[in-house]
């Protein structure tokens, strides 16, 4: 991976959207994999958060880096509230992510890529792996299965999105990308985080690249920030979709599959009652975290 500055935008460039689409499909991580027949023109693309995984990569990456001293209690506390928002809402708030999301990205400035890129490995296997979705998981493997590409394109860092798709064996990962120096991360984003308009930048940008044909190509996510990447390609499909995205899926005929057990009926409970579940949830984090100490 490279170590050189990538030019932050001007004010005559490109959307830090864009530039963060452009960042990506430029710093994607590839795996080396011999399909048994290749489709050299189709490949699928997979979101990360509650679409391959259960809640939010980022969070369980922070849980990791705590483990590790990266950062305090009261850190994690916040981030477990947001996780707590996460999971009862089902629907990714662009506000809360993008606060956990570059939150964690400032607490590695001065760190070494090298360091997080191991680190990541151990907080795969710690924290991230039985969270896989394993319907997720076949659907990817039947990609694979059938000789196309699978990428995964996610606002979680590269680093992360690498190690979770080489882990389950795919081609490579889109995420986002913190700049670093000499080897060092410097503590901010080229461009933004890869969300929305960004996603359907990246995944086109993949498709010139490597020669895909954009109509066989497949797209999943469980989020209607990603209805760019999804409407950018001939095969859509909602994954355990937020109500926005289940509603445009169902009106354009797309595919609809639901991974998700115990559906959320307390969601009908009042604001009131959310807050207390994730008062209760942050504070269970604070004494879990105490304990382990």
């Amino acid at each position: 991976m490279s170590s050189q500055r990538v030019p932050r935008p001007g004010p005559n460039l490109r959307s830090r959207s864009v530039l963060a689409g452009q960042a990506a499909a430029a710093a994607s991580e590839v795996e080396h994999w011999l399909a048994p027949d290749p489709d050299p023109d189709a490949a699928a693309f997979f979101d990360v958060d509650n679409t391959i995984m259960q809640g939010a990569s980022i969070y369980h990456f922070a849980r990791g880096l705590h483990q590790r001293d990266f950062f305090t209690t009261g850190d994690i506390v916040k981030a477990a509230w947001q996780q707590v928002y996460f999971r009862l809402a089902g629907v990714e708030d662009p506000e809360h992510i993008a606060k956990a999301r570059s939150s964690a990205l400032a607490f590695i400035a001065g760190h070494d890529v090298s360091e997080l890129e191991e680190i990541g490995e151990q907080i795969f296997d710690e924290h991230m792996a039985h969270k896989i979705w394993p319907g997720t998981r076949a659907l990817a493997q039947q990609h694979l299965d059938a000789g196309q590409r699978v990428w995964l394109v996610t606002a979680a860092p590269i680093e992360i999105a690498a190690v979770i798709a080489r882990r389950l064996g795919l081609t490579g990962a889109l995420g986002t990308v913190a700049e670093h120096v000499d080897g060092t991360y410097t503590g901010e984003l080229v461009g933004e985080l890869l969300h929305g308009e960004g996603k359907a930048v990246a995944v086109r940008a993949i498709a010139e690249r490597e020669g895909l044909d954009l109509e066989r190509c497949y797209a999943y996510s469980d989020s209607s920030n990603d209805l760019p990447m999804l409407s950018l390609v001939g095969h859509p499909c909602a994954i355990n979709p937020d109500p926005r995205l289940r509603a445009h899926a169902k009106a354009q005929g797309w595919d609809v599959r639901d991974y998700r057990t115990g559906r959320k009926v307390a969601l009908a409970g009042t604001r009131a009652a959310g807050v207390a579940v994730a008062g209760a949830a942050a504070w269970q984090a604070v004494r879990t975290l105490r304990r382990s100490r």
